[in-house]
């Protein structure tokens, strides 16, 4: 974990950075005592639209019909 005061983080601030996004925990600390964390912000993947697949799946007639496999397990 990498504590730096205010002052010298503005002069350093690509640097904080880059350790950020390298997994260390980088805190910078104003001259009142109050501290902050930079942190990585996960990037959002993509989510798929609902009906973005409409018409890439067919269905054969009879799909809803009964196996002839099963026909000695059927009511």
């Amino acid at each position: 974990m990498r504590k730096v005061d205010l002052k010298e983080a503005e002069s350093l601030l690509a640097e904080l950075i880059e350790e950020a996004a390298e997994g260390e925990d980088v805190i910078i600390t104003r001259s009142d005592g109050v501290s902050f964390k930079i942190v990585v912000i996960p990037k959002e993947e993509p989510r798929p639209k609902f009906g973005s697949a409409k018409g890439l799946v067919e269905m054969s007639d009879d799909f809803d019909e009964p196996l002839e496999d099963f026909e000695a397990y059927a009511p």
